[in-house]
């Protein structure tokens, strides 16, 4: 198995961001446990900076989306490429990397491989209750089957009310309505970095199909349209997004064990994906 040179520069490239991120997270304190569950609701170390905060718009608007935005951005670049160098190989290795998004991230027969891991290594599915109960701490935590994580339920003291209340049916003293929901998550465990298995996978992705594509058209006499041209800087221009948030990650948020775990993954995952094609 031989790696393309432009696929080692791109994981060397996102392997030291990661690095260096996380050099800075520790010598600085400045990441987020995100697997502590009375750390987690608390306001971010670092909570002047802009992109410290979940609710920025970088992660709101494209990292939360981040699989959809790399997907639009190839699709929209591989129908500019010339009918001749439009070839299914490109589609198939989309195929192949959408599947290793899906699996690990997404839906494996039922929860995410991620989600499994979170559970096996100890993690446990918690409701956190509203800040108005005048409860504190580990006292605003109710320990959940983790089914309801799993399958991201909706729960209530009106829907679920043995969650909510003691086996004789008196209320426990949360002091909350019955109709507030909340949809339970999982902490504790071993709470592999979603955000840097997703840009890294990303940035692998779109870097090779880019390297490829331009090879390809190198055969061409005849120089690519501007439509290809702008979709290429289209997604470039997002490559360079991914980049950026990717340190953002590695600086603000989750171990740097989590996030050591999440760039192997994305890294294994897209080599094995592209196995069948001889990378």
């Amino acid at each position: 198995m031989v790696i393309p040179y432009h696929t080692k520069v791109a994981i060397a490239s996102s392997a030291a961001i990661v690095a260096v991120g996380t050099c800075y997270s520790l010598y600085f304190n400045s990441y987020l446990d995100t697997s502590n569950p009375l750390l987690a609701h608390l306001p971010h170390p670092y909570h002047q900076s802009y992109f410290a905060d979940k609710r920025n718009i970088l992660n709101q608007l494209f990292v939360k989306r981040g699989w959809a935005w790399t997907s639009v951005a190839f699709g929209a670049l591989w129908a500019a490429t010339p009918g001749q160098y439009r070839t299914f190989n490109g589609i198939a290795r989309w195929i192949a990397s959408t599947l290793v998004w899906l699996i690990f991230a997404g839906w494996f027969f039922g929860p995410s491989l991620f989600s499994r891991v979170l559970t096996v290594s100890g993690g446990e599915c918690v409701i956190h209750l509203p800040e108005d109960t005048g409860l504190a701490g580990s006292d605003r935590i109710i320990t959940v089957p983790s089914e309801f994580c799993h399958y991201k339920t909706t729960v209530s003291p009106a829907t679920h009310p043995s969650l909510f209340f003691s086996p004789s049916s008196e209320p426990l003293p949360h002091g909350i309505q019955t109709s507030w929901s909340t949809v339970p998550r999982l902490y504790r465990g071993h709470d592999v970095s979603g955000h840097v298995f997703l840009l890294t996978l990303s940035i692998l992705f779109l870097t090779d199909h880019i390297i490829r594509t331009r090879k390809s058209l190198q055969k061409s006499s005849r120089p690519p349209s501007q439509l290809f041209e702008a979709f290429a800087f289209a997604n470039s221009a997002l490559i360079g997004l991914w980049v950026f948030m990717l340190y953002i990650t590695s600086v603000f948020f989750h171990s740097p064990q989590e996030k050591l775990s999440g760039f192997l993954i994305a890294v294994v995952g897209f080599v094995v994906a592209n196995l069948p094609f001889n990378l």
